[in-house]
């Protein structure tokens, strides 16, 4: 791979076709950290909105590690995988504590923050900083083994080692590391595409073996896919005038901590009586609702939607009647807003949400 060639081409093509992205019109370490958070699994038109609410609502560093952990939660709806709301806030904690509130621009010391690893603590080094610092992503890694028409799946220990490694001789070789980096994942993400390669477009095509070699949509090959469970999750509406029960997921596992109706989850449907007598709360004059599904990483989940005429949660469980406007104030997964959201009442036959 001539990494001396993408590092001339490279910043001149970037210049002209880099997308208008909120992140990069004020460079800033925590701008940095809280997009690469943000764009981990999640598209880049969703973070575009998320970003900029969350950025209004928590402006600085000392804001977010001082604001309450629901409120962080809160401000992450829409965007899934919680975890990372909560290791950001972990993170600006920690940097508050240990860095005088400014993010650390070397990458040794932003890997020592929560939920930073190697290639979110080289990002903001070398974008944000300018550091000679390697990135590997999916983008980048589908970029490399398009330009050697390298052997090997992402994933694979050879394959994703080979990829650091070259992503070290690019930095090294760059005038601008940073501006090279951020210039590979931004061809990745438009041009050099899983299944529709734009080469025609391309900058760096006059240098790429799999363009000129092979069939660049073919590289590098798909992972195996994995096994997905199915499981299915019976939640309950108990309206209180207007307000309704939510119970506290517990410490670990999908949607940890999170808030949610009554639910109880099997891997089968299960009838009204069983329900009745499973989940965290006591009803009466159970009756159903409507259904869905819902795709996470591992798991299709189907959800079986009940409302019932009164109810009072378990001594055991964390509970709150939350006003059905203030929805927004908590953290709640995707598929709960969804159910919450459509005001059901008793005896509603709606099949679908």
């Amino acid at each position: 791979m001539d990494e001396t060639r993408l590092g001339l081409a490279l910043p001149q093509w970037f210049a002209q076709a880099a997308r208008d992205l909120p992140w990069r019109r004020s460079r800033s370490g925590y701008w940095g950290l809280v997009s690469e958070a943000m764009l981990q699994q999640t598209q880049v038109d969703r973070v575009i909105p998320a970003f900029e609410r969350f950025i209004e609502r928590f402006p600085s560093v000392g804001a977010l590690a001082q604001a309450p952990e629901e409120d962080v939660v809160a401000a992450w709806q829409g965007l899934g995988y919680y975890r990372r709301a909560r290791n950001l806030h972990a993170a600006a904690k920690r940097i508050l504590e240990d860095f005088d509130g400014e993010v650390p621009s070397d990458v040794e010391a932003l890997q020592s923050l929560p939920g930073v690893g190697r290639y979110t603590a080289g990002a903001i080094a070398s974008i944000v900083f300018g550091e000679r610092a390697p990135i590997v992503d999916g983008n980048i890694a589908r970029v490399f083994a398009r330009l050697a028409l390298h052997s090997g799946t992402p994933g694979e220990r050879s394959f994703d080692q080979w990829c650091w490694e070259e992503a070290e001789r690019v930095v090294a070789a760059a005038d601008e590391p940073g501006v090279v980096n951020e210039a590979l994942m931004e061809l990745g993400a438009t041009i050099c595409r899983k299944h529709d390669p734009q080469c025609d477009e391309c900058p760096v095509r006059d240098i790429c073996v799999g363009f000129k070699e092979g069939d660049p949509a073919s590289i590098p090959p798909a992972k195996r896919a994995t096994t997905r469970k199915e499981v299915h999750h019976h939640a309950v509406l108990i309206y209180r005038e207007n307000a309704v029960l939510l119970v506290r997921r517990g410490e670990q596992g999908l949607w940890a901590r999170m808030w949610e109706p009554p639910t109880y989850e099997s891997n089968k449907q299960l009838g009204l009586a069983t329900i009745s007598k499973r989940i965290p709360a006591s009803v009466k004059k159970l009756s159903k609702v409507g259904s869905f599904e819902h795709r996470t990483t591992h798991r299709d989940v189907s959800f079986h939607v009940y409302v019932a005429a009164s109810g009072e949660p378990a001594s055991n469980v964390e509970s709150l009647w939350q006003p059905l406007d203030q929805l927004d104030e908590l953290g709640l997964a995707n598929p709960h807003l969804r159910m919450l959201r459509k005001r059901f009442d008793e005896g509603d036959s709606s099949s679908r949400l």
